[in-house]
């Protein structure tokens, strides 16, 4: 699965996070990141799905388990994205931040 196609194509529907990355040369560590992170949990979600409902058909809990996955990385890029004040946060707490939530997971 190209994970970091599909992590670059959630960056950039984040406009401004996505510039900000772009324009300090952020992006490729970003990026790269974040599809490591898409990987695990998808393949964390997987795994669950497959324990939780072992009858399933293997295709459905591939497509439930990258949903989930998906809506996770939604969920933390619009956490990283600019505040109503418009700052984004450093790529210190940007990066403790997605650490910190890759442990919960």
């Amino acid at each position: 699965m190209q994970y970091k196609t599909i992590a670059l194509e959630l960056m950039k529907e984040q406009t401004e996070l996505h510039e900000l990355l772009r324009t300090t040369r952020r992006l490729l560590p970003m990026l790269e990141i974040f599809a490591q992170q898409l990987k695990d949990n998808h393949e964390g979600w997987k795994e669950t799905l497959s324990q939780a409902k072992p009858d399933s058909d293997p295709s459905w809990i591939n497509s439930q388990a990258l949903e989930l996955a998906l809506k996770e990385l939604e969920n933390r890029l619009r956490a990283l994205s600019p505040k109503d004040d418009g700052e984004l946060p450093t790529l210190d707490n940007a990066i403790a931040f997605l650490v910190g939530r890759m442990s919960i997971n």
